[in-house]
C-alpha cells in the first residue's frame, strides 16, 4: 500500500538528532501538557508547540489508542493511566542509579542521606541510605510529605515561580507540623528566596523536633529532584552546615551529570 506523504512527513521523518520525529514530538506533547497541569485542548497545545493541528490531533490519536493519553467528555485531552507505572518503575531506577552517590554523602557527612522528588503537589522520598547513628526519623522511602515542612521542598520549590508557588500552597494548606513550621505564603516565599540566594535549604526541626535537615536540588535532573542529610540538630549545627553543604552540592553535580551521561 502506497505511503501517504503526510504520513511520512509525521511517521517517518528523520530527527535532527537522527531519531524519529513523530517519536519526538509525541513525547514533547506529553510533557508539555504534564506542564500544563495534565488537561489541555488541541489549539493549547498548537499555539505552545507550534505544529499544525492536524498533526497534534494524528499524535493525539495514537497517544489515546495507546492508553497515554484519554480524551475527556469536554473534548479536551488528559495524561492516562498507562503512563502511571511507566512513571512509579521510572522513580524506583532513579532512587537505585542515587543510592550510591547517597551512600558517599552518608560517609562523608556521617548522617542519613534521602532523594525526593516533586510529585504532584507533594514531596515522595524515592532512595535513602541511613546513618550508622541510631535515630529512628521520618524520612521513608516511598513516604509523601506537604513541601512547605520539608528541605527537600524547600530546595525544589525554589526554582518555581511564585505564583506557582502560592497556587500550589492554596491548594495544599499549610499544617504546622511542629511548632516551627512555617504556615504563611509570605514566610514561605521569604524562605525560597533564601534558598536561591544561598545555594541549599534548611529544615530546622519544622517537620520533626529535634531533626535539621541540609537539602539542594538536582541540577538538570530529568524530573525535580532533590538531594539532603538528616540528622539530630545536637550534629547538624550551623558550624557542620558550613562543611556539609559543599559535599550536599558536589554530589549533587556528580549525579546529574550521571543522570545525564546514562540518558535518565
Amino acid at each position: 500500500m502506497p505511503t501517504s506523504s503526510a504520513s511520512t512527513t509525521d511517521s517517518a521523518k528523520p530527527s535532527a538528532g537522527g531519531g524519529v520525529q513523530s517519536l519526538e514530538r509525541a513525547f514533547d506533547l506529553l510533557e508539555r501538557m504534564a506542564d500544563a497541569g495534565g488537561e489541555v485542548g488541541l489549539s493549547e497545545l498548537s499555539a505552545t508547540s507550534g505544529l499544525p493541528l492536524p498533526t497534534i490531533h494524528r499524535l493525539m490519536r495514537t497517544l489515546v489508542a495507546c492508553g497515554y493519553v484519554r480524551q475527556q467528555p469536554n473534548r479536551r485531552y488528559a495524561l492516562g493511566p498507562r503512563l502511571i507505572r511507566l512513571g512509579e518503575s521510572a522513580s524506583r531506577l532513579l532512587g537505585t542509579w542515587a543510592r550510591p552517590y547517597l551512600a558517599r554523602l552518608v560517609e562523608e557527612t556521617g548522617e542519613t542521606a534521602n532523594m525526593a522528588l516533586l510529585d504532584g503537589d507533594e514531596i515522595v522520598y524515592v532512595a535513602q541510605v541511613p546513618s550508622k547513628h541510631s535515630m529512628r526519623m521520618f524520612t521513608e522511602v516511598g513516604r509523601r510529605v506537604l513541601p512547605h515542612s520539608t528541605g527537600v521542598g524547600k530546595a525544589l520549590l525554589a526554582g518555581v515561580p511564585d505564583d506557582e508557588v502560592r497556587a500550589l500552597l492554596a491548594r495544599t494548606g499549610m499544617p504546622a507540623a511542629t511548632e516551627k513550621t512555617i504556615t504563611t505564603p509570605e514566610g514561605f516565599l521569604a524562605a525560597l528566596e533564601d534558598v536561591r540566594r544561598s545555594g541549599y535549604a534548611v529544615d530546622d526541626n519544622e517537620q520533626e523536633i529535634g531533626v535539621r535537615c541540609l537539602a539542594v536540588s538536582v541540577p538538570d535532573s530529568p524530573t525535580a529532584a532533590a538531594i539532603s542529610i538528616s540528622g539530630p540538630a545536637g550534629r547538624v549545627t550551623e558550624a557542620a552546615t558550613d562543611k556539609i553543604v559543599p559535599v550536599l552540592q558536589q554530589i549533587a553535580l556528580e549525579l546529574s551529570q550521571a543522570l545525564a551521561s546514562s540518558g535518565a
